[in-house]
């Protein structure tokens, strides 16, 4: 009976591996046929595939990439997935890579369908589909649309969107991203979700903790010259400061946020008040 188990545990790992890896086929839509070998890249040689764009999904916590190329009649698509650390990082790839101009589709935490590309991102994989068609015009919405459907069913992981996007202000509302280092141009601030506005940006960055989330807040009220407390959230500063205009920065908790390039540091304090009262 032992040895029987012992059979089968090399079956059922390999079953698994094609479980996990079935998003990456071209069999998932009709009349669509794998075209050259599949292709897999590391942090270490993604520059051989991407080039100078390599640096871009380092930044976003890349690990590895798989791809494969199906073609149908004169058509290819070429479908990459790549995996990034976490989900947040994968969300922020494709927020960065993302048409501003286009709304964002309900295709796992976010995606786009145009008509020779989509993008989408789900857990912590980013997925990109380029059409390669000898009709520059040609509209391949739908057989986009099928391929997306399909791999998004099959990857696992998150398919909601970070809940810091819900927290920002929507009046005058531009855009959203994920900075993946120094937020405003502030090294203190490590990682976190900045918004655009019409006038001025605002930014959430989670901490370790509440009391390193403290001490990197008495480390940028010391870089501020003029810095004066306020009342927002647990602790805050505003200071008027060379490139950020009028700005307030405030803790709750373990999370930093507040605004930034705006005309007074009292607009940037009654702007910082909104963001933390909507922070949980």
């Amino acid at each position: 009976m032992r040895a029987s188990h012992l059979v089968l545990l090399p079956i059922l790992l390999v079953a698994g591996t094609a479980c996990a890896q079935d998003y990456l086929s071209c069999q998932l839509v009709p009349g669509w046929a794998q075209s050259g070998p599949k292709r897999q890249y590391t942090a270490e040689n993604l520059y051989d595939y991407k080039d100078g764009a390599a640096e871009g999904y380092l930044s976003y916590g890349f690990t590895r990439m798989q791809g494969i190329d199906c073609k149908s009649g004169g058509t290819t698509l070429t479908i990459d997935v790549s995996e990034m650390n976490d989900a947040d990082s994968a969300f922020g790839m494709f927020a960065a890579n993302r048409d501003p101009r286009l709304p964002i589709v309900r295709i796992g935490m976010g995606g786009q369908i145009q008509p020779q590309s989509a993008l989408f991102a789900k857990g912590n994989h980013y997925v990109e589909i380029v059409v390669i068609d000898p009709n520059p015009n040609g509209d391949h919405t739908s057989e986009l649309r099928a391929f997306v459907t399909a791999m998004q069913e099959r990857l696992e992981g998150r398919d909601t969107a970070p809940e810091a996007l819900d927290w920002f202000l929507k009046d005058n509302l531009g855009s959203t991203r994920l900075v993946p280092a120094s937020v405003l141009g502030l090294k203190q601030l490590k990682r976190g979700y900045v918004a655009t506005y019409k006038q001025g940006q605002a930014f959430i960055v989670l901490e370790a903790s509440p009391e390193s989330a403290a001490e990197v807040l008495k480390e940028l009220r010391e870089r501020f010259d003029g810095a004066s407390s306020v009342p927002v959230g647990d602790e805050a500063f505003q200071a008027k400061a060379q490139y950020l205009d009028g700005i307030c920065i405030f803790r709750k908790g373990r999370y930093l946020g507040g605004y930034a390039n705006l005309p007074a540091p009292q607009e940037a304090a009654s702007q910082a008040a909104k963001l933390a009262a909507s922070i949980p």
